[in-house]
């Protein structure tokens, strides 16, 4: 039995580890870039990562995952319950 894709909530994201602050860049190509000041040792930038979307959204840190890329620069992130254009929309918003 083969399953079916069904539509998914996954959004790529690039993060620049060891910046100097915490900061949502934006979207380049389509990927959401973020900046963490958290080196990347003990996954401590994939927390930071984790705080500081769940902080920008206005969501609980619980809702946020990384699906893939724990010990990549390029992630794969879902957030509970936002599909990635309501990510987009809140996110573009609170930059611009």
């Amino acid at each position: 039995m083969v399953k079916q894709s069904g539509p998914t909530n996954n959004f790529p994201v690039k993060v620049q580890p060891k910046a100097s602050l915490d900061q949502v860049v934006g979207y380049r190509e389509g990927v959401l870039q973020l900046r963490v000041t958290a080196s990347p040792d003990k996954g401590r930038a994939n927390a930071a990562v984790i705080s500081l979307l769940a902080e920008a959204l206005g969501v609980a840190k619980t809702r946020v995952r990384i699906i893939r890329g724990q010990t990549s620069r390029d992630k794969v992130l879902t957030v509970d319950s936002l599909t990635p254009e309501d990510v987009r929309g809140i996110l573009e918003a609170a930059v611009g």
